[in-house]
């Protein structure tokens, strides 16, 4: 609604039926903005020049952006650079944001100028306005307090972007983290509830040597937990900060204890420890730490669509496929098949995969996109690397409890396979040599025949010897 308001504002008098107006003023002139906007006019031309996806900043972003601007306000104050009522009024605009109010006033398109020009002002041009109400007076009155005099005092752009992408990542994070845990600890229970269980192994899509297909899930379990701990040291990269950089990382326009103490009050408000860039320059040129991230998230998504494929696999059928285990039935899986169930949850983890891998490619490309001292590109790394992890921390946690946790296996159909696999011969190779167990191997497939009626009927080994070397059991040891 505000935003098609500001659209039509240049068309818009001072009123137009019952939508009261206002006028703002920038250095390229006067522009009419809604009177219940709490945005301010270089947010309106934004919502004018970049009408493009109709998606805004995530909520992590926002809140992110907010934790800046509050610990700055109070470190600015401390520093004598802003009146103390001024600091007040900020901080307590801040923290109405921080507990939900005025959402709808974050209003940028994720695509927008580069560098985050536009959502950064849209965070001053809110906190500003509302801070002015605080203060007695009415939105717009600059002259009051000032978007870019106070709220964003000893700030830029350069510096306040690339910090609130690091807070919202470190933020959304945890989500994700907690996700890969609970998905680990669902399939160990499964390895655990499914150890009894000999199945046929399967290399190269071909009959392998017999597994258990409890240990299968304790190594999707595994492969869950070393992607865990990949992903947090990527992200505690993250956790230097280049703030207090201001213009191309120069901290000009900023008290020389500034980046120590706005780090420190960050700290405090994430409740995490947090450090400042030894290089400021360093921190807003290179995209290195949001790469390394985006990288150990893209690098999970492939061992996840490998886990998923598997389970594919082991489920498809039910009379034609493998049908090793059940998943869980959640949706019919036909509009003309009666009876058919599909995987569907695995379906949609998969394209979730696909979507992380594509937003990793985004990002990648984007990295190297910076010239000079900044890199422009900021915003489309920071909306792919959210999305990123919004998506596959909700999709990780419906997986778990629509697919992980009904798991079922189809113990009967495991053994049989197993017991029929050829490469169960592979036991034989000490006892006969490898060639000969290949003609074991040949005769069997052959004939339809087992290894062990191929083996009786040539009298290649004992009986009880032949029971015993071709046990499943021992085969797959612990």
């Amino acid at each position: 609604m505000l935003v098609e308001k500001v659209r039509q504002s240049t068309q818009l008098g001072k009123q137009e039926g019952n939508i009261s107006m206002r006028q703002e003023k920038d250095s390229l002139g006067i522009f009419n903005i809604p009177d219940n906007a709490y945005y301010g006019v270089q947010t309106a031309r934004a919502l004018e020049n970049f009408p493009i996806s109709g998606i805004k900043a995530d909520s992590d972003f926002i809140k992110a952006s907010v934790f800046i601007k509050k610990a700055a306000a109070k470190v600015n104050s401390e520093l004598g650079q802003i009146d103390k009522k001024i600091s007040d009024v900020i901080i307590s605009a801040c923290d109405e944001v921080l507990n939900g109010s005025l959402a709808d006033n974050f209003v940028v398109d994720v695509y927008q100028a580069g560098a985050g020009t536009s959502h950064n002002m849209n965070v001053n041009e809110v906190l500003a306005n509302r801070a002015i109400e605080l203060l007695g007076g009415t939105k717009g009155d600059y002259k009051l307090l000032s978007p870019n005099d106070h709220v964003n005092c000893a700030q830029s752009t350069n510096d306040f972007f690339p910090t609130a992408m690091r807070l919202a990542a470190l933020i959304k994070s945890s989500e994700l983290l907690k996700a890969l845990d609970i998905c680990s600890k669902t399939l160990a229970q499964k390895a655990t509830e499914f150890s009894p269980i000999i199945k046929a192994g399967r290399t190269h899509l071909q009959d392998a040597v017999p597994v258990h297909l409890g240990r299968e899930f304790e190594v999707y379990s595994n492969i869950f937990r070393d992607h865990k701990s990949r992903i947090e040291n990527a992200i505690n990269e993250l956790k230097v900060l280049g703030i207090g950089g201001t213009a191309a990382g120069t901290g000009l326009n900023a008290h020389p204890q500034y980046q120590s103490k706005i780090v420190t009050e960050l700290s405090n408000l994430l409740g995490t420890n947090l450090q400042g860039a030894s290089d400021l320059m360093l921190a807003m040129q290179s995209m290195a730490p949001f790469v390394a991230v985006s990288s150990a998230i893209k690098n999970f998504a492939l061992d996840l669509t490998k886990v998923c494929n598997d389970l594919r696999l082991m489920d498809s059928g039910p009379t034609s496929g493998l049908s090793e285990i059940k998943l869980p039935a959640v949706q019919p899986g036909s509009s003309i098949m009666p009876g058919k169930i599909n995987p569907s949850m695995i379906e949609m983890v998969n394209q979730i995969c696909f979507q992380v891998i594509g937003c990793s490619s985004t990002i990648e490309y984007s990295s190297q996109a910076g010239q000079f001292e900044l890199n422009v590109m900021m915003p489309v790394i920071n909306y792919n690397l959210l999305h990123s992890m919004r998506i596959l921390t909700n999709a990780l946690v419906i997986w778990n409890e629509k697919c992980l946790k009904g798991i079922t296996a189809n113990s009967d159909r495991c053994k049989e396979y197993a017991q029929k696999s050829v490469s169960n011969a592979t036991a034989l190779n000490p006892l006969l040599g490898y060639l000969k167990t290949a003609e074991v191997v040949k005769e069997a497939l052959a004939t339809g025949k087992t290894i062990e009626q191929v083996c009786l009927e040539q009298n290649l080994v004992e009986a009880n010897k032949l029971k015993e070397v071709l046990d499943l059991e021992k085969q797959v040891g612990k």
